[in-house]
């Protein structure tokens, strides 16, 4: 089977880069023809690893622009269908880079659909209204109203919009990664919304827990991630678990101010800023962790970091929000806890902390539960049945339909 895998990034940098690469490997592991295109933007210094590119920006004004006609991602893609010729198209976020101009290009060709965030039905792509609110309202107005987007950019972006719901009708099936997120993307006007989890890479168990008491987040370090409130909370764990330690991976805007807040707590000597660091450095730190820590503020659509520690053998300490419902089961493989009842918080890390057996009952269990549901070898199996039932109606719609002599 020949894939063409669509996505705006190409680094192995964000879950959802990751999420693509990792299924090209997959894929040509068993055997398909598989090119990955995307954008040549980055984030943060990094190599592009797609197979074919084209312009792509980041953090500009021009980004604006070109997220909602990219030429040269029309150009790029005109090329690639015309020389591959794949049999089926999978395309994933396209909706910050190689923008809606090049869904017409797709007619003729089965084609997938799978949404990273919220970007079809919102403006942001966040479904967050700036005081932090969850938002409800179909995009247009509102937006500008609310503030969510400047008047500058209103415009461009309901452009965007117009343009994504002209062409979207090329795809004959849209896959959300949560059921919250289906809800979501339905509400939206997206239906039907098929669910996928994502995948994860199998490993090896961790050893069994060790040293001192070890909580670990990663991530982006922006408000919807909620790692102020971790330190507001680990701060009070301190003093019920004195020689209790706090590992932050990941970088971003609030990377100044959340120091500071440590400091404030008077934390910092049990808390380390890690920095954005590469996977495997990463999971030296994270492979003693006694719990992970993912206290997101809004409902994200799924939680890569979750499935992760789960298959590394890690309990984890989640808000009650989005896909982390799908991924954990309360009081089995961790905890599930309103993301604004800090006391909640405190008294289920306290319980994890001050108790290593629990801790790795419940790291055990979660590693059961991501074998069992999330593996990667699981995710390609639907990838591929879904691949040739799209192929297959294709194929029927395209048949010329029978006919009989009178």
């Amino acid at each position: 089977m020949k894939v063409l895998l669509l996505h705006d990034y190409g680094t192995a940098t964000g879950g959802a880069e990751l999420q693509m690469l990792a299924l090209r490997r997959g894929l040509r592991e068993r055997g398909h023809d598989v090119r990955l295109f995307t954008s040549r933007a980055t984030y943060v210094p990094a190599d592009v690893l797609a197979d074919e590119h084209c312009f792509g920006v980041v953090n500009t004004r021009l980004q604006v622009l070109t997220q909602t006609v990219n030429l040269s991602a029309v150009s790029g893609l005109r090329r690639v269908l015309r020389e591959f010729v794949p049999d089926v198209v999978h395309a994933r976020m396209i909706l910050y880079q190689l923008s809606p101009a090049i869904l017409p290009l797709l007619r003729g060709t089965p084609a997938i659909y799978q949404e990273a965030t919220y970007k079809s039905i919102c403006l942001t792509g966040t479904r967050v209204l700036p005081d932090g609110r969850a938002c409800r309202s179909v995009a247009g107005r509102v937006c500008l109203r609310e503030g969510c987007v400047t008047p500058q950019s209103w415009a461009v972006l309901m452009l965007q919009r117009a343009l994504w719901q002209q062409g979207r009708s090329v795809f004959s099936r849209y896959v959300a990664l949560s059921h919250a997120m289906k809800t979501e993307l339905e509400m939206g006007g997206l239906t039907p919304v098929h669910v996928m989890h994502n995948g994860v890479a199998e490993r090896h168990m961790r050893a069994p827990l060790s040293g001192p008491p070890r909580v670990v987040f990663a991530g982006r370090l922006a408000p919807e991630k909620g790692v102020d409130r971790l330190l507001q909370v680990f701060a009070r764990v301190r003093e019920v678990v004195p020689d209790a330690v706090l590992d932050i991976f990941g970088d971003g805007p609030l990377r100044e101010s959340l120091e500071a807040l440590a400091h404030a707590l008077g934390v910092s000597p049990a808390v380390r800023f890690h920095g954005h660091l590469m996977r495997e450095a990463m999971e030296l730190t994270c492979d003693h962790a006694w719990v992970q820590a993912v206290p997101s503020q809004w409902a994200e659509p799924f939680g890569n970091v979750t499935t992760e520690a789960m298959m590394r053998g890690t309990a984890v300490l989640a808000s009650d929000v989005g896909g982390q419902r799908d991924i954990v089961v309360h009081e089995e493989t961790g905890f599930l806890l309103p993301p604004q009842d800090e006391d909640a918080w405190v008294r289920a890390l306290v319980r994890l902390l001050s108790d290593r057996d629990l801790a790795a009952a419940y790291g055990a269990a979660g590693r059961w539960r991501a074998l069992e549901c999330f593996s990667e070898s699981a995710s390609l199996d639907r990838w591929e049945a879904m691949y040739h039932a799209v192929i297959s109606e294709h194929t029927q719609r395209q048949r010329p339909a029978t006919t009989h002599p009178v």
